[in-house]
Parts: structure tokens; sequence; C-alpha cells
């Protein structure tokens, strides 16, 4: 008996597998009902009573072997297959967790979406710019406030002067105009910088988009349709626009838009400063100086801009209290738009 059982530990050792099937059928020739430890099972009844103890225990580690040999071939058999990436077929599947866009961009794509509805066309621009650009074609004055250092970033390069980062994506419109005769209806989506203090409401870099359509007899009408449009499209159908008269150098008449807050309804909560609305964005008529300064005659052609903070809409639409959440890359604020397109 004793002999059967070492000879069955060497024919252990040796064995080999190619597939599945042999791997299947020397479970069978071993740990099957007929199979070799199983007979040898049956011879160990006759065994005298004072040798079983010895032999049982020699019994025990054969079948203890032939598990751990055909346990072992399998590991070797799915590590040939599969190369390197040791895969466990037996493993319960677990989901992989999916990318999201992030808020600003799903916003950004949402409002261009929008004016592509309207004809608009997309053009980005250069966020370091010369002060032609982004100030003076615009018609601010040489002592305008915007100019200081507390508003604008300025860089110093060899024999240059009046490099800047843009503090509005408005150096885009600039630098379309002069380049394309009207008709013209761009929109440009762009980060822009501004040297402020960094709080809930305020941040030294933001999102924004222009948009600009210059033709023959465009009117402040044709503006506020394009205007109610937009926040119908963007927010809901319910959504009420207000007009505020405003000044902007590069606009006359101009004009802030409010809507009715979507947190409270327009009863009045922190977020609209108990006035039930929210300002979204600054518009008005080009100013007639600007087209010049591009090269438009103003005599014939007019225009009108606008302007969109995208982290206000994002706030607006999301409900979001602090913007320096956009740029915080907390992956526990990031996966509340896993559902978002």
């Amino acid at each position: 008996m004793i002999e059967k059982i070492e000879l069955l530990c060497k024919e252990i050792d040796n064995l080999k597998v190619d597939n599945n099937e042999e791997l299947e059928n020397l479970r069978i020739l071993f740990l099957g009902k007929k199979g070799k430890i199983s007979l040898l099972m049956n011879d160990f009844r006759n065994i005298e009573a004072n040798q079983k103890p010895k032999i049982g225990k020699k019994l025990n580690l054969l079948k203890t072997k032939i598990k751990n040999k055909i346990n072992q071939l399998k590991k070797e058999f799915e590590y040939q297959n599969f190369g390197n990436n040791l895969i466990d077929l037996t493993r319960t599947a677990y989901p992989y967790r999916v990318g999201t866009r992030h808020p600003i961009s799903i916003v950004e794509r949402r409002i261009c979406k929008i004016f592509s509805k309207m004809g608009f066309s997309i053009i980005k621009g250069q966020e370091i710019e010369d002060d032609w650009h982004v100030f003076s074609a615009l018609n601010f004055t040489s002592d305008h406030p915007a100019r200081d250092m507390q508003d604008t970033f300025f860089i110093n390069c060899d024999n240059s002067e009046n490099i800047l980062l843009r503090t509005h994506t408005s150096s885009v419109q600039i630098r379309t105009m002069e380049k394309i005769k009207p008709p013209i209806r761009i929109i440009c989506p762009g980060r822009v910088y501004r040297n402020e203090t960094i709080s809930a409401r305020t941040h030294c870099f933001f999102h924004q988009i222009e948009a600009f359509y210059v033709n023959r007899n465009i009117s402040f009408s044709n503006l506020k349709q394009i205007l109610t449009f937009f926040v119908k499209e963007m927010f809901s159908s319910k959504t009420i626009i207000r007009m505020r008269p405003s000044f902007f150098p590069f606009t006359e008449p101009s004009a802030e838009i409010d809507i009715n807050c979507n947190l409270c309804k327009g009863k009045g909560c922190p977020l609209c400063k108990n006035t039930g609305w929210v300002e979204i964005l600054g518009c008005g008529m080009i100013d007639p100086k600007v087209l010049d300064n591009c090269g438009i005659n103003s005599r014939i052609y007019s225009g009108y801009a606008l302007g969109i903070g995208i982290e206000r809409i994002a706030s607006l639409k999301y409900q979001v209290e602090d913007i320096r959440f956009f740029s915080k890359n907390d992956t526990r604020f990031l996966r509340q738009f896993e559902a978002t397109i």
C-alpha cells in the first residue's frame, strides 16, 4: 500500500497539461469516483488496524498533493495563455470608473451649441495679447482703470512693451474684424485673466465667451432677440430676463442682463443678494469708433456684442455657490457631473 502511494506521488510530480480538456481528465483520473485516490481508499478498508494511522496520514497527504498540483497546473496554463496579465476568470466582474467632462467644458459646449443654431461660427484666439487688441482698439482711454496693474497681468518681454494676459475675449473680436469684412457673426470662447482677489465670487482666471454680429442695419432689438433665445435655451422656457442700462467703453448703448434667480425662484436668497435677480452677462451695440479702428465703415455697418462669464452660468445652472470648486480638481465635486453630457 505504501509503495503504491509513493509511486503515485512521483507520478504527480511529473504531471503536465496543455489544455483545459487534459486538466479535467487529470482531475477525474485521480479525484473521480473511480479515480486512483478512490481505489486506494477502498483498499484502505482492508488494512490491519495497527497500520491504518500511518497509511491514512499518507493517503491524506497524497490527496492534498494532487489537489495542489491541479491548482498549480491550472495557474500555469492560464499564465501561458494570457502572458503576464494573470487574469482570474473566476473573479466577479467590477465596473471601471469612467471619466467625465469638466462642468466648465460642459457649459461652454452648451453655449457654443446654442449660438451655432443661430448661425454663429466659433473662433478661438491667443491668451497673450498686446495693448492695442485688448484696450486701445476697444476704445479704452489711456487713463482707464483697467490698464492699472491692480486689474491686469502685464508681461515683461525683451524689446516689447504693453504685452499682457488678455482680460477679456473681446480681443478676438478686434483681430477678427481686422481680417474679415462684414457680415461677421462670431463667438469666441476662452480663458481670461485679471489681477483680482480669489474668493467665492471672483478668481484671477476664468472663462468667457464673446459673441458679436456686424452687418448692415443691426439694431438693439436684434440683440434682445438673441439674448431671449439664449436664456430660454440655456436655462428654461420660464426664465425671465431684465435689461439694465450700463457702460462699457466698446459699446454704446450698453446693458447688463439679469435673469430671475433659479435657486430661490425670484423670492430672494444669498446668491441673488435677496433681489430675486442674478446678472449673467454684459452687452451692447458696438461703438462706431471700434468699428472704425478695425477698418469697418461705421456709417454703413453696425453691430452688437455680448460677453458671457462661463463660471457664472455654470454656477447658476448647477447651483454652485463657490466658483473656486471649478478649479480645485476635487474628484468628489467633479463626479457629480458623470451623467451630464
